[in-house]
């Protein structure tokens, strides 16, 4: 497996290097990847469903096998492992991404959210939080959970 991510990794700085922050070296892929495994398992209950719509919108959003789609699961577990919170993900979210795309990434995450047809106490206060950390609006967070939830997002 630590090939695969070091393959994938080795080709992905080749092939968009504009995914890689030029100041720390890391991949924002990484980062947005990571909150989406961090709200998927917020409440304990990091279930098959939610692993598997990780995967599918990894796999569209970034073009990717589902081998590739897999070491960056893979390596976004294994960042999230090795962290204290969640400002090293947001904070080069924050400087890689435009509002636009960050709004991308909160409906993103209302759609893990919603993959078990509710949200829990857990999942709302985590998605609060990152409101904060991605530096959107309370307007923005509600606007992107409609969306998803009237299922036009």
């Amino acid at each position: 497996m630590l090939d695969i991510v070091k393959r994938f990794f080795t080709k992905v700085a080749e092939d968009d290097s504009s995914a890689i922050d030029q100041k720390t070296g890391h991949d924002s892929r990484v980062a947005t990847c990571a909150l989406f495994v961090e709200i998927a398992r917020i409440d304990e209950k990091f279930t098959q469903a939610e692993t598997e719509k990780i995967l599918a919108i990894i796999e569209e959003k970034y073009g990717l096998s589902p081998e590739h789609a897999d070491a960056l699961m893979a390596q976004a577990e294994k960042e999230l492992e090795g962290s204290i919170d969640l400002w090293k993900f947001t904070s080069l979210i924050n400087a890689n991404y435009s509002i636009e795309e960050k709004i991308e990434i909160i409906e993103t995450l209302w759609q893990i959210v919603f993959v078990d047809g509710k949200m829990d106490r857990y999942e709302h206060y985590l998605m609060n939080k990152l409101k904060t950390l991605l530096r959107l609006s309370h307007d923005q967070l509600i606007d992107a959970k409609l969306k998803v939830s009237s299922g036009k997002g």
